[in-house]
């Protein structure tokens, strides 16, 4: 079975490859393409890969590319990790956007909509490619906005595109261990979109344990959301918010955090990645090793700011670890093997929550299969999470309708009409600035 990664030359490449490595049963992934548009970044990635290939028998064969096409043809899954304008292009979102007094986060308000704009034509394209090249493979995408670009190429691959993200992995893991339950037997009612969800419920063998979590203070604090967001804000919303909720629940804190810091965190990454990409192609070096140090500072350092500003502390060492790559592989072997599993996954809503129509992306609990992804019935949510949740899916179709027209105006609704933006004039200088700083918004007029 052959599996394409677009955005092969990404950081993140090494987690799928290692998961893929640790995969022996039959119907598994035999081939790796990698494609990326940066030859230097595949190169140095290939070569992490064979390091982690050393000794395993039967490794997945890696090929590389930079042809899109090649890359495609004869896939049986396409993964989508693609980051349109690099690191360079998430620093300047940070910075346009912090210097109007907005959050520049890549996946929530003005960086995330910016980011959006950048990356939904290339996305489209990619999927019109697959349609055509590669018209029985199914494609995941874990690009960001993972919610917005799995909605976009929706429109061209149908249900063959699901997205997948591991922040509810997470959240749900650590629920879980709060309760001193085992992560693997708990079913985690979560609901919302990408980056914008909550956990409602844990059920172990049947009976939902998250009421007993939020009557204790304790409990409440002993993992990082109960950190991040306060144990008495959890217990008034009945509910564990996703770790990125704390940019709309504590936002002025947040973005003065931001602002504060010597670094935004895109500028951070762009230093650093910068650096692992040099070193692994050090004559001599390791390049596997170079990747894991990297990859370490990188996970201890994620959303510093916020845990900073709520005064949280440092990160859990079982947190320091991956969890999309897990997702991805338990998702494909679920559709190659028919092994029949449930699992949190961004696909379109169907009739799940009534309060958006059917091709809305959210994200959900799924029973996945040989025939894909569906989304489980589930309750509605509570009045304050669908206004969110309806302004924020309101502001990702405008995205869209940007992204297809080119119609600047379009873009500059989508920005003004975010909760997190609020203004028409600041909204009207984020285009300025982002169009500015981007040349891949010049197709916006």
């Amino acid at each position: 079975m052959r599996l394409t990664i677009l955005g092969g030359g990404g950081f993140r490449v090494p987690l799928v490859y290692g998961a893929l490595l640790g995969d022996r049963g039959a119907g598994r992934v035999t081939e790796v393409v990698l494609h990326d548009v940066d030859a230097g970044r595949l190169d140095a990635v290939t070569r992490v890969l064979a390091e982690q290939a050393d000794g395993v028998p039967d490794a997945p064969v890696v090929r590389a590319t930079t042809s899109l096409d090649d890359a495609l043809r004869g896939a049986d899954f396409v993964f989508s990790a693609i980051r349109v304008g690099g690191l360079r292009g998430r620093a300047e979102d940070e910075r346009v956007a912090l210097a109007e007094g907005v959050l520049g986060q890549e996946t929530v308000g003005a960086g995330g909509i910016a980011y959006g704009l950048r990356t939904v034509p290339v996305a489209v394209d990619i999927a019109r490619r697959v349609a055509r090249l590669a018209p029985d493979a199914w494609v995941i995408n874990f690009t960001n906005p993972a919610g917005l670009v799995t909605e976009a190429m929706a429109r061209y691959l149908g249900d063959r595109v699901i997205g997948i993200c591991d922040s509810p992995v997470g959240l749900g893991r650590r629920v879980a261990r709060a309760l001193g339950a085992d992560p693997g037997e708990a079913f985690v009612d979560y609901v919302g979109l990408n980056h914008l969800g909550w956990v409602r419920g844990l059920r172990i063998a049947g009976r939902d344990e998250l009421p007993r979590l939020l009557a204790d203070p304790e409990r409440l604090g002993s993992f990082e959301e109960g950190r991040l967001f306060g144990p008495e804000w959890l217990r008034s919303l009945g509910a564990i918010p996703n770790e990125y909720l704390h940019y709309y629940y504590f936002n002025r804190e947040t973005v003065r955090a931001y602002q504060e810091a010597g670094q935004t965190r895109g500028a951070f990454l762009r230093d650093q990645q910068s650096r692992f990409y040099t070193d692994a192609l050090r004559p001599g070096g390791s390049a596997l090793r170079a990747w894991e140090d990297t990859r370490a500072e990188r996970e201890a350092t994620y959303m510093a700011e916020n845990r900073e500003s709520a005064g949280a502390g440092e990160r859990e060492e079982e947190d320091l670890s991956g969890g999309y790559e897990q997702v991805a592989l338990a998702l494909m072997r679920a559709v190659a093997r028919d092994e029949r599993t449930t699992l949190i996954l961004n696909v379109r809503n169907r009739s799940t929550l009534t309060a958006l129509d059917a091709d809305a992306v959210i994200e959900v609990p799924c029973l996945v299969g040989a025939d894909g992804a569906h989304p489980l019935a589930t309750d509605p949510l509570p009045g304050h999470a669908t206004g969110l949740v309806c302004s924020v899916k309101a502001v990702e179709r405008e995205v869209l309708a940007a992204a297809e027209s080119g119609s600047r105006e379009t873009a500059v609704k989508a920005f003004a009409l975010h909760p997190l933006v609020d203004s028409v004039n600041v909204a009207r200088r984020l285009v300025d600035g982002y169009t500015a700083a981007h040349p891949e918004l010049a197709y916006l007029k």
